[in-house]
């Protein structure tokens, strides 16, 4: 079966025909810019017209040049027998993944909506200068693009090392390509094919998926303002046998509660009392906003934390570069894991990590981003209160990027993304976020990724939503 284009797509379609009678053969269509502009479209519709034009042989695209009318004799009409892809369903099957399109919306926002679901900093924020100073530095040593050892280079392992503090060295830590890719080795080094995980519920909605398509059976614990329940966690872990619990101790995504001192104790004895380890995503390491600093599990437990930094979330998109710490014969696992999955971390994207980061100016611009997050943070939770009373926001996090909202019993979040969307916002939908089924109808929002004005206005938007 053919795919039907979209309508909008089809009108543009059908109004550049008329637009090509204006025109000589081999003349130029206006470049695409100008006609998302043209017809208030997105690239990727209008290029679906264009692609329609084509299939039709009325126009033809130079790479790099741009879309000419053909001339009917120099490019006659060939028809093109459709490929038939309708067997590769069927070959496929059914998918480990609650919903495909959660994950490509999520990863590649659509250009033409504000997002207020996007989790890594807007350029204004990003150390671009300062990355394309390391990169040139970087690329005139001979041996960067040499092979490196799976673990990754020792300096920056002993940089994450020295971070995290107590007794942990270079020998403790493994480099990986950004913190999905962490995620993914630690939860299948650790959880047997078939295996129970123990997560947050809410929680990462990318680790239910990794999590899912491993295979693995997930066991979901409610969080509160506090963190992660113990007496729930400790019935869990009676009944799934599981041995791995995944958490985000500091300003869980979404809710950005962060796990109390009281609660770090209780669960670290549940760990010890039933043999379990500990997966410890400690995303938001450098996005704590205000208030004191809670020492890494780890630190407490080292015999059975496995530890996972990113940098990406305080840097930029383009910076896959994350940190798995951990002692012991876990250690070894982790390190074949890696090996199997990619060999090594490009040594040029680790050379750029380590220059921006050992550099005496990163505590600075460190400050300075988290001073823009704060403020940010407290214009979206302003504007919310003040122009969406209807969402209500449980409480402030002192750190991450995201705030988590409840709306009004009886509202399908599902439902309230879509109408967002239809107004120009992408925002994240927190059934998503959830093992099970949901405690309740929730939205996240984010305020990492937009300027102050685009905060303001996709929250304006947002009124339009009934």
């Amino acid at each position: 079966m053919k795919a039907v284009p979209n309508s909008r797509a089809t009108q543009i379609y059908t109004d550049l025909q008329k637009l090509l009678e204006s025109l000589n053969s081999g003349e130029k269509l206006p470049p695409v810019r100008a006609l998302c502009e043209r017809y208030s479209a997105s690239p990727v519709t209008v290029q679906t017209a264009l692609s329609m034009l084509a299939r039709a042989g009325r126009v033809v695209a130079k790479s790099g040049d741009g879309t000419y009318k053909t001339n009917p004799v120099a490019h006659p009409l060939v028809m093109v027998p459709t490929p038939d892809y309708a067997w590769q369903s069927v070959a496929l099957g059914s998918s480990p993944l609650a919903d495909e399109a959660v994950a490509r919306d999520h990863f590649t926002p659509r250009p033409d909506l504000i997002s207020l679901s996007i989790g890594y900093l807007d350029e204004s924020l990003q150390p671009l200068e300062r990355l394309n100073r390391a990169a040139v530095r970087a690329l005139k040593r001979p041996q960067i693009w040499q092979r490196l050892p799976p673990e990754g280079s020792e300096e920056l392992r002993a940089f994450f090392a020295r971070s995290l503090g107590g007794d942990f060295g270079a020998q403790d830590a493994l480099i990986a390509s950004g913190g999905q890719a962490a995620l993914s080795s630690t939860f299948r080094a650790l959880v047997p094919p078939g295996g129970s995980i123990v997560l947050e519920s809410p929680t990462y909605f990318a680790a239910i998926s990794v999590a899912r398509v491993a295979g693995f059976k997930t066991v979901p614990v409610p969080v509160d303002g506090e963190g992660i329940r113990p007496d729930l966690l400790e019935e869990a872990l009676r009944i799934s046998g599981a041995k791995v619990l995944y958490l985000q101790p500091q300003f869980q995504n979404p809710t950005g509660a962060t796990l109390t001192l009281r609660r770090r104790a209780e669960v670290l004895e549940l760990a010890r009392k039933f043999g379990v380890f500990i997966i410890e995503d400690d995303y938001a390491h450098d996005l704590r906003l205000e208030g004191e600093t809670l020492p890494p599990l780890i630190l407490s437990a080292p015999e059975r934390t496995v530890y996972i930094r990113s940098i990406t979330k305080i840097t930029a998109p383009g910076l896959r570069i994350a940190a798995i710490l951990a002692k012991g014969p876990v250690l070894g696992r982790l390190k074949t894991m890696r090996a199997l999955d990619d060999m090594f971390v490009t040594g040029l994207t680790q050379e750029i990590a380590l220059e921006l980061l050992s550099s005496s100016s990163w505590p600075t611009h460190l400050k300075k981003v988290q001073a823009a997050l704060r403020q940010r943070r407290d214009l979206l939770a302003l504007s919310v209160r003040q122009k969406l009373p209807q969402l209500r926001l449980s409480s402030l996090p002192q750190g991450g990027f995201s705030l988590w909202f409840e709306l009004p019993p009886g509202t399908d979040d599902l439902e309230y993304a879509r109408k967002a969307a239809r107004v120009g916002v992408s925002i994240g939908a927190g059934s998503r976020y959830f093992p099970a089924e949901p405690g309740g109808s929730f939205v996240r929002l984010t305020y990492a990724g937009l300027p102050e004005d685009r905060l303001l206005e996709g929250v304006s938007r947002l009124r339009g939503v009934v």
